[in-house]
């Protein structure tokens, strides 16, 4: 065990027989079970919010969250001298949602739905709402054509910067229509709504943030977050809820669908059983589909190539950014049929 480490687990009520390294934390056995140690990124004010999120999700019967373990002093978040800051949460023994196997994608679709329909909930503390998307997609737009005439200028072009070109119209055609129909759309009403009743999404839900149980794993009950174990041995655990926000919960949904679409070449029948697996626990309104269309039609995958490029060092482009440009321009012609038989949607 690292020093630092043991300098921050010495403030909690615990006994840690072992430490490992896992994707940017530290994974701690303890005979309560599996817990977690990260550093902090986000805003200090924001952590009473997630810890109130939690305890409300588990007196709801949503027990499978990684919840805040609090310190000796309870508090929230644990600080060394340099100031860095951690926080302690509780874990699961299990794998990430695998992206190959349909079952395990329409059982996060289904976990999803159960979420949201317990995230419409006052809270004590405040939530920011997720910005408008109209001002989301305005501001894309703008930075596209500001990518476009830095392009223009560089003389002489890479591969990555005649393929931009190349298809930048076509690409931005997308974003042009996605607009206007969003400004013909429900949305607005849609937004108000979900801002206005505290509907709260996860802001992050891939598969890395969705854990398929294996057994063995120690759930904590009551709210103080350590203590009284019990075994959970199986179901799905969903995590890192860090980029909680109120707003239109179905961006959740969007999000998750459009990940799995580009892994798996838009295939019609897994989206559709993807969306059907949701809308069997929380049907989805007419309102919500027409939204779920809007983003699918934004090509979110090009804007955030381009803004990438636009903002690193373009003294050398990587060939594997060139292939994400190239692959995000080759789907557009998948995900315009995947829109034409799910959403009715003809360009």
């Amino acid at each position: 065990m690292q020093e630092y480490e043991q300098s921050i687990l010495e403030q909690y009520d615990i006994e840690v027989s072992g430490t490992r390294k896992t994707r940017g934390a530290i994974l701690c056995d303890t005979v309560e079970g599996i817990l977690l140690l990260k550093e902090v990124k986000v805003s200090k004010k924001r952590i009473p919010a997630l810890y109130e999120l939690h305890e409300y999700l588990q007196n709801q019967g949503y027990t499978r969250t990684d919840r805040i373990v609090l310190t000796k002093t309870g508090e929230f978040l644990s600080v060394l001298e340099d100031g860095s800051r951690y926080v302690l949460k509780l874990w699961f023994r299990g794998q990430e949602c695998d992206i190959k196997k349909p079952s395990e994608l329409l059982a996060a679709s289904g976990n999803l739905a159960k979420l949201h329909t317990l995230m419409c909930h006052k809270m004590e503390h405040s939530v920011m709402p997720g910005a408008h998307l109209e001002e989301e997609y305005l501001r894309h737009n703008r930075e596209l054509k500001k990518v476009r005439r830095f392009v223009r200028g560089i003389s002489p072009k890479g591969a990555f910067e005649s393929s931009f070109l190349k298809y930048f119209d076509q690409m931005y055609q997308w974003a042009a229509i996605a607009l206007e129909e969003l400004e013909n759309s429900d949305y607005e009403k849609l937004y108000q709504e979900s801002v206005e009743n505290c509907c709260m999404t996860h802001g992050e839900y891939n598969y890395h943030n969705v854990l398929m149980l294996s057994g063995n794993n120690f759930l904590a009950n009551g709210s103080s977050g350590s203590g009284n174990y019990r075994k959970e041995p199986y179901g799905i655990a969903t995590t890192n809820f860090e980029k909680f926000k109120r707003d239109v919960q179905v961006e959740d949904l969007y999000y998750f669908l459009r990940k799995v679409m580009e892994k798996h070449g838009w295939r019609e029948r897994l989206g559709d059983n993807m969306l059907n697996a949701y809308s069997a626990i929380r049907p989805l309104t007419d309102s919500e589909m027409e939204y779920l269309k809007i983003r699918l039609i934004y090509p979110e995958k090009f804007w955030k190539i381009a803004n990438s490029y636009y903002h690193s060092n373009k003294a050398w482009i990587s060939t594997k950014s060139i292939e994400k440009l190239e692959l995000a321009i080759r789907q557009t012609e998948e995900k315009k049929r995947f829109l034409e038989d799910i959403f009715s949607f003809h360009l």
